[in-house]
């Protein structure tokens, strides 16, 4: 199940798809809620990218808001 509450705390990343084996770069450790305002203000190229890890799952940002 996921974990999606405001307050659950999250890794929110970039996966870099370009660079061979893809490279991720963290932007974000806290708060599922803070994570999700900071992925809003990045570009839509950069989003394409973003992803939210919490304890028990990872899912794409775009993925994510689309629920």
């Amino acid at each position: 199940m996921r974990s999606t509450w405001d307050t659950v705390s999250v890794r929110l990343y970039l996966l870099d798809g370009d660079t061979e084996g893809g490279a991720t770069s963290s932007l974000f450790y806290g708060p599922m809620a803070e994570a999700l305002q900071i992925a809003a203000q990045q570009s839509d190229e950069v989003q394409d990218g973003l992803y939210i890890a919490t304890d028990n799952d990872v899912i794409a940002y775009l993925d994510l808001i689309e629920e």
